[in-house]
């Protein structure tokens, strides 16, 4: 069992299954007012506006909206309102904006554009009051509580807590509102979860490849973040169906994969993927059983498609920590990087 030094950053994922219930027991005449919301706006498309973290949990919700509302969701440039002052044509659509803060500007000019524009606009947000809370029709605080490393964690995982139970609300999906609902026990779970043979095997890599598919995806793109944010390194987030289009040529001889792939319909495509590279010399794990020559590592099954990618994240994040301190850095306070950053 590896010590565990107390940053922030690891105190603050250790406290994600408890935000998640906090949010749970505390919002949910939010979620059920938003999700009436969306049933009478009866939106053509979804729209997010978000940056960094933010961007990748809108991600996420933009799967699990397609999934199952039905609804194309595109993610729009928040430099659109603030740079090129452009009126988009939002009045069939649902915006939902995802910042911890609530106050980035290039974030609020769009939320408000759209909201002007007649969108049925909604904020998640740890702030109340804030901007961003204003310039919507319905503000969400999600509760995450203080969060002081600069890498979000909590308030990442919350936001995407809160945008699954306004869209089980909204689509009254029982079996999505259900495991929603125990996301925190599979929190509490997955945080104890140890990837130390990938950390053994990632060793001194400068360079490193994050797979997913679906809601695994955002989950890969958000820990390909967290690597740059941490570590210092070069990670990429691929899809498993994109990666052999062009990047599989940096794959050489032990260059370190890190495959998720959650209990859902392209888990077999991953792993599939996943045991191709390990073919070519590929150092790769996996967060699957299905695949033969990569190396297996620890999940938790929800019993949910979707909430099974989410709990992915936790102990990527229990991982990531501890190897950013194994390789001399401390990911409280990444290089160049400051907690709130705001845009234009």
């Amino acid at each position: 069992m590896q010590t565990i030094v107390q940053t922030n950053m690891r105190r603050e994922i250790a406290e994600i299954p408890e935000a998640a219930a906090r949010l749970l027991d505390r919002a949910a005449k939010d979620f059920a007012a938003s999700g009436a919301a969306l049933r009478a706006k009866d939106p053509a498309f979804v729209v997010t506006i978000a940056r960094g973290s933010s961007d990748h949990a809108a991600l996420f919700l933009k799967y699990a909206i397609e999934l199952t509302a039905k609804l194309p969701v595109a993610s729009i440039g928040p430099s659109l309102a603030s740079i090129y002052g452009t009126e988009l044509k939002l009045g069939r659509s649902a915006a939902i904006a995802i910042s911890q803060s609530g106050k980035s500007p290039d974030i609020v000019a769009l939320a408000d554009a759209a909201t002007r524009a007649g969108a049925a606009s909604i904020a998640l947000t740890n702030t109340l009051p804030s901007p961003l809370a204003d310039a919507c029709n319905h503000s969400l605080d999600i509760l995450a509580g203080p969060e002081n490393a600069v890498a979000a964690t909590k308030s990442y995982v919350n936001s995407i807590v809160a945008g699954l139970a306004v869209l089980s609300e909204w689509t009254g999906d029982a079996a999505l509102k259900r495991a929603v609902a125990d996301l925190p026990r599979h929190f509490a779970e997955a945080v104890k979860l140890e990837w130390l043979e990938f950390s053994a095997d990632a060793g001194d890599a400068d360079s490193i490849y994050v797979l997913g598919r679906g809601p695994a995806l955002a989950i890969a793109s958000e820990a390909a973040l967290k690597f740059k944010e941490t570590t210092g390194i070069h990670a990429e987030a691929f899809s498993a169906a994109e990666v052999l289009h062009g990047p599989v040529a940096l794959v050489g001889t032990r260059f370190p994969v890190l495959a998720l792939a959650a209990r859902d319909a392209a888990e077999g495509s991953v792993a599939e993927i996943a045991d191709a590279l390990s073919a070519k010399g590929a150092i790769v794990h996996i967060t699957s059983a299905r695949a033969t020559r990569a190396k297996p590592l620890p999940f938790v099954e929800t019993g949910h498609p979707i909430t099974d990618a989410l709990a992915l994240v936790l102990p990527f994040y229990v991982f990531v920590e501890a190897w950013s301190r194994s390789r001399g850095h401390n990911p409280d306070a990444p290089a160049h990087l400051k907690k709130v950053t705001e845009t234009r």
